[in-house]
């Protein structure tokens, strides 16, 4: 018996935009002006700009390498598909995290939860990126091994914040920041594959 078709990955990209655009449309509500109209109360609103801009970037990060990702197939598997469920679902309690680190001013615990929700979050896209690498063609076996182990290491170093966090918050929100720089530019950007 042929094997179904789930549905089309531009399906599945459409639907993973509008849910990204929801989060970050529930992060911007979080933002509120300061009372007094002076700089001093701007400048106190610090926690928030700096939770604010690294969860963005997060999200920002997150759609780009799917967006990549998902290039390099047609048809998702019904595995696939609720492997991106799970992702999506964690990605949603960032705008909660997010607001309660910058409420708390980075404090202790927040920070840990917020470090601990980065792990989650990258872990069940570990599993979507090697699913997806798993089904790719022309996609090489040394390609493939780098990509994975960038993605180990930015894995690690959330794992590594969570610690940090349980110390100085601040040291483990730094960490947070050093790994989302290992997920900048996308291994699998056609600007990165070798010349054929």
């Amino acid at each position: 018996m042929a094997k179904m078709r789930i549905s089309s990955g531009s399906r599945l990209s459409a639907y993973t935009d509008a849910v990204f655009a929801v989060i970050i449309t529930i992060m911007v509500l979080e933002l509120r002006p300061p009372a007094e109209p002076t700089f001093s109360a701007l400048a106190s609103l610090w926690p928030t700009a700096i939770s604010y801009l690294v969860s963005y970037l997060f999200i920002a990060i997150i759609w780009i390498n799917h967006h990549y990702l998902m290039g390099y197939i047609e048809a998702p598997t019904l595995r696939l598909i609720w492997i991106n469920f799970g992702h999506l679902f964690f990605v949603s309690f960032l705008p909660f995290a997010t607001a309660w680190i910058a409420q708390t001013k980075l404090d202790s615990v927040p920070v840990i939860v917020y470090a601990v929700l980065f792990v989650v979050v990258d872990a069940v896209y570990n599993l979507f990126e090697r699913e997806i690498l798993r089904m790719a063609t022309g996609f090489t076996a040394s390609e493939y091994q780098q990509t994975r182990r960038r993605s180990f290491v930015a894995l690690a170093l959330f794992v590594v914040a969570v610690g940090l966090a349980l110390l100085q918050p601040y040291v483990g929100f730094g960490f947070i920041c050093l790994a989302l720089v290992l997920h900048l530019q996308p291994d699998t950007a056609p600007w990165n594959r070798s010349a054929e």
